[in-house]
């Protein structure tokens, strides 16, 4: 079994709209799990495509100047 996640929409009619496409072979059989979030709950992952283009542009950029911290440093100062 594949999985895809995909966010979606249930309108007044009850019909669920999928946000995007789905490249299945039609007619097909499918499970679907159904989560529903509160209105005050934000999607973690809604950050827009261009801002986390940018992020990596920037972190790429940074890595070819050398302004990277090695992993084994990462812990330090931080306490258990």
């Amino acid at each position: 079994m594949k999985a895809f996640e995909v966010m979606a929409t249930l309108n007044n009619d009850k019909e669920l709209l999928l946000d995007d496409h789905l490249d299945l072979v039609i007619p097909s059989r499918v499970k679907i799990i159904v989560l529903v979030s509160d209105e005050n709950e934000s999607d973690p992952d809604d950050t827009p495509v261009e801002e986390i283009k940018a992020s990596l542009r920037r972190a790429l950029q940074e890595r070819k100047e050398g302004k990277t911290i090695p992993i084994s440093e990462l812990w330090e100062g931080i306490d258990d």
